[in-house]
């Protein structure tokens, strides 16, 4: 089930509603405060559940039931994706250095992908999210997201986009080693080199093929990491995805102020303290995207304020199921393939 406060398709003049009031009323509320211990907390938690995760590869050794263990070691690379995540938001501490320091260390040590170009990307992302030529999640790659992106396509492009729906899960298994291969070009084609993040990168790349060929035999060690990057890849595109996928798509006309732009195109995904948990506090896209610098904890808590608000000046706020959510975004991503299907279909 589906709960709007006005239809998701209809944009209201709320131009004259203006942030500042809900802001605050969230400073207010004291949810833009830190929770410093709370991450330190989280962060002890994931690094020794990790540590215990391949305490266990070693443990079973060369077994393929090892291949069991990439399940527990996706998720918890994950929820390093999350602190990564939220240091880049400066959510956890007050300090910019320290963020980037807890940043580099998930991302790149932990996870072997660069925090500086996820910042760029995603920082990106925020600041005009669903915009064709601002967003990069939405600019034109493999995956289109309007028909004006679509159109033309041909060959393998063309396959890809008359089925991107049907094959968007399958493609999430590769993101894993997407997001590694961006991170090196990104690092790599920048005027002044990011020693410190590709120092910190070729080291996750030794130790962590390091351990596998130790502890594994050279095949299992293979498929273990691409199992663990497939299901890692796999975990965090379905993670990211929900939040916007499917929903309004302002374009150069579109006057909208800071509440407009992040509300109209994101919506919440309802579930409780266990979806928190797998979703990294994402579930709650439109207070995120609203007041990206609050700690994760907090959004939750500011989630019947936003929505509230958003019922008095009259704003629709979208919140759904995880499955609706999908079936939104994918059924979207099957009407931009639309018109090459039924030009392939005339072809023939």
């Amino acid at each position: 089930m589906t709960t709007t406060v006005m239809t998701s398709g209809t944009t209201p003049d709320t131009r004259g509603s203006g942030f500042a009031p809900l802001l605050r009323e969230i400073k207010a509320a004291g949810l833009l405060e830190r929770r410093t211990a709370a991450y330190a907390i989280s962060i002890g938690v994931n690094v020794a559940l990790m540590a215990l995760t391949w305490a266990a590869i070693a443990a079973v050794g060369s077994s393929w039931w090892v291949l069991l263990l990439t399940i527990p070691l996706a998720i918890l690379t994950t929820r390093a994706a999350f602190v990564g995540h939220d240091a880049g938001h400066q959510q956890i501490a007050s300090s910019r250095r320290l963020h980037d320091w807890i940043g580099m260390l998930h991302a790149d040590l932990l996870l072997g992908m660069s925090y500086a170009w996820w910042n760029d990307k995603h920082n990106r992302h925020h600041a005009n999210p669903n915009h064709t030529d601002k967003d990069p999640d939405v600019g034109e790659g493999i995956l289109v997201w309007t028909r004006e992106q679509a159109a033309g396509r041909a060959g393998l492009e063309g396959w890809l986009s008359r089925n991107q729906a049907r094959i968007f899960f399958p493609l999430l298994t590769l993101e894993g080693f997407n997001l590694k291969y961006s991170g090196i070009r990104f690092l790599l084609q920048r005027r002044r080199t990011e020693k410190v993040e590709l120092g910190l990168m070729a080291a996750h790349l030794v130790l962590y093929f390091t351990a596998l060929f130790v502890l594994l035999s050279p095949a299992q060690a293979v498929v273990f990491a691409l199992l663990h990057h497939m299901i890692f890849g796999l975990h965090l595109g379905s993670v990211f995805a929900p939040g916007h996928k499917g929903m309004e798509m302002p374009g150069e006309d579109s006057e909208w102020g800071h509440l407009e732009k992040q509300v109209l195109t994101s919506r919440n995904i309802k579930g409780g303290l266990v979806t928190d948990w797998m979703m990294g506090g994402l579930n709650y896209q439109i207070e995120h995207h609203l007041f990206p610098s609050m700690p994760r904890a907090n959004l939750r808590l500011a989630q019947p304020i936003v929505q509230q608000y958003c019922e008095r000046v009259g704003l629709p706020y979208l919140t759904t199921g995880l499955i609706d959510s999908y079936r939104m975004g994918l059924r979207h991503m099957h009407d931009v393939g639309s018109e090459l299907r039924d030009e392939k279909a005339f072809a023939h």
